[in-house]
């Protein structure tokens, strides 16, 4: 007998069991995910479905000490965009080249912002942010010509009545892939818009807020196919940010200073509180809120006077005669030379090899004390009691101790520390030995010596506090954008404290009232309204025609410190020479303490803002 056909029939039985039993286990399968987890595959589909979209935030406010009116608000803008995968392919290039014409943009802007690779997308892709009104108005009334191309509201940066505030403000422009890289982690994305410079970079975080959010159903090309309403999250918008500036007498100094290429600084100099900051060349931050902010942001970079430099804090220069403050601060504190005890000056020594003219008067000051040859500004003196009396690793210390050669840890980004050279410094910079030389340079305040105008004007706080300088800072309250309550004040911050004798700044005080009654600056010093102290300079650059004009100052001389202001004013050697740092201050105080605008205060001491006073060597 053959038993194949009933082998064969076993094997088909089985088969047939084997299909049955997958098809049973299949429907089970079936059942259970349908029927009894059908709910919960369906809610993790809707999950990994669910797109967010960022309803941006309002940056917070920035205003002036009196919170009168903002420095830096928002207006609504529009951005423009597009949606690629609704795009005609046979229309793409036509519909880049009018978008590129109605925005005033190129056209290869439009292709880097939508690569091929985009083609195929539903996400909205920003082609142009903060576009005008009008455009958009443009746009809306021929919506047929530009299919797949959308636009959306976003508050924009608007800085109003700025002048001379654009070094200090800042502005803010779209985040870079390397900030980007930097913030990710702090709720950063991709196409936040973040301070640049200024307080807008120092206080980002503050006066960002936080974005909202509307969480959206998309198919996986990311096409909307509907909105969950009940997941909406409002915006917060950023804290606003009240200055230490005062409106009023920024202004006063912007008009003394006029359009000379320097910068002024005003100073309370027992709170550390920054009441003016200018700087010459300014910008309008504006113009960075603008679809021109590409171009305009090249011709300030290639602008050869720098304007988005705050020459305030950012640049250096010899300090000249302002830093025998110093020096006479040292030789009174160390007891180097009696205050009563005279030098000859008979207008030249002979060292090195060469003759030292004293700067001021070429004939001598003849027998001089310390007092007066701070008031007369007398260079033979300070060479003397700098080389033989004091020495080079004094002058140091000292002038260490009134804070050159550090940053002043202002709140602003991009700060120098200047520079105190040092004989070490010396050799490892050049491979060259000190020499006698370089200390009676130093002890004049040129050579090597390198500071900024805020570190002279903390110079003279450290005088007025007694050996005490408070950090100088910018920001005075941090405040509710919808409430206006104070969330924080900056309290005054010490950063620097001496311990030398009252006497010696008594001392000190006098001299540098005399500089004003009987020394340099008695002649522009002209106004009545208040007595000043202070101490000019002329920082010699190697030119034969051109010189900085420096003028530290406080007043009024007789008051307490808090009621007192430090000023300092820094003409660059770049503008044609004129002696106008103490003619400025001059201004300054006569419309502080006057109560007037600059103009009126200029006529009043009998000087006009444009002239130029041309006093040759004079300090």
């Amino acid at each position: 007998m053959n038993p194949k056909p009933d082998s064969e029939s076993t094997k088909t039985v089985l088969l047939k069991a084997a299909v049955i039993i997958l098809c049973g286990l299949f429907t089970v399968n079936l059942f259970f995910l349908q029927i009894l987890r059908g709910e919960e595959f369906s809610n993790r589909a809707k999950k990994y479905a669910v797109q967010s979209v960022k309803l941006p935030a309002a940056r917070g406010e920035i205003y002036d000490r009196d919170r009168n009116m903002p420095f830096v608000t928002n207006e609504e803008a529009f951005s423009v965009e597009i949606v690629p995968a609704e795009l005609n392919s046979s229309d793409r290039e036509g519909l880049f080249a009018r978008v590129s014409n109605l925005l005033g943009i190129e056209v290869d802007e439009v292709y880097k912002k939508i690569p091929e690779k985009y083609y195929h997308l539903y996400q909205p892709v920003t082609i142009a942010s903060s576009v005008r009104y009008g455009t958009i108005v443009d746009l809306a009334e021929h919506k047929d010509a530009y299919p797949g191309v959308y636009w959306n509201s976003r508050p924009t940066r608007k800085y109003l009545d700025v002048g001379s505030l654009g070094e200090i403000l800042g502005y803010v422009g779209e985040i870079g892939r390397d900030e980007y890289k930097m913030l990710y982690n702090k709720g950063y994305s991709s196409d936040d818009l973040v301070g640049k410079a200024g307080i807008e970079k120092q206080y980002d975080s503050l006066l960002k807020g936080a974005d909202g959010k509307l969480l959206k159903t998309v198919d996986v090309k990311g096409k909307d196919l509907a909105e969950d309403k009940s997941k909406f999250e409002m915006p917060q918008p950023g804290k606003d940010l009240i200055l230490t500036i005062d409106r009023n007498i920024q202004k006063i100094a912007e008009a003394a200073l006029g359009q000379r290429m320097g910068s002024v600084v005003v100073l309370k100099p027992a709170t550390g509180e920054i009441l003016a900051m200018v700087s010459y060349p300014w910008y309008d931050p504006n113009i960075f809120s603008s679809n021109l902010s590409g171009s305009e942001f090249v011709k300030l970079l290639n602008d050869p006077n720098k304007p988005l430099l705050n020459r305030a804090i950012q640049s250096s220069y010899p300090p000249a005669s302002t830093f025998k403050t110093v020096l006479t601060t040292a030789a009174l504190e160390e007891k180097a030379i009696s205050p009563t005890a005279t030098v000859a000056c008979k207008g030249v020594i002979q060292y090195g090899g060469r003759d030292w003219n004293c700067w001021i008067h070429r004939p001598g000051h003849g027998a001089i004390n310390l007092g007066n040859a701070l008031a007369q500004s007398c260079d033979i003196y300070y060479w003397t009691i700098g080389r033989d009396y004091l020495g080079v690793d004094n002058i140091v210390s000292y002038a260490e101790d009134f804070g050159f050669g550090k940053l002043t840890g202002v709140d602003l980004p991009g700060e120098t520390p200047g520079q105190v050279p040092t004989p070490k410094w010396k050799e490892q910079t050049f491979n060259q030995r000190w020499s006698l030389g370089d200390t009676m340079n130093l002890s004049i305040g040129q050579g090597y010596l390198l500071t900024t105008p805020l570190q002279v004007a903390d110079m003279m706080a450290m005088v007025v506090n007694n050996g005490t300088i408070y950090r100088p800072h910018l920001l005075k309250e941090i405040r509710d954008p919808e409430t206006g309550a104070i969330i924080q004040s900056v309290e005054r911050e010490e950063i620097s404290r001496v311990n030398m004798s009252a006497s010696t700044f008594t001392t000190l005080k006098e001299d540098l009232r005399g500089v004003i009654t009987k020394g340099t600056a008695g002649a522009p010093l002209s106004t009545k309204v208040v007595q000043i102290a202070g101490k000019t300079g002329t920082a010699e650059i190697g030119l034969k025609d051109r010189w900085h004009s420096w003028f530290v100052s406080f007043g009024p001389y007789d008051a307490k410190p808090e009621d007192q202001v430090v000023v300092v004013t820094m003409i660059e050697a770049s503008n044609p020479w004129e002696w106008w740092a103490p003619y400025a201050a001059n201004v300054i105080y006569q419309a502080i303490f006057a109560g007037q605008d600059a103009q009126t205060a200029a006529r009043t001491v009998g000087v006009s803002l444009s002239q130029t006073h041309v006093r040759g060597k004079a300090e």
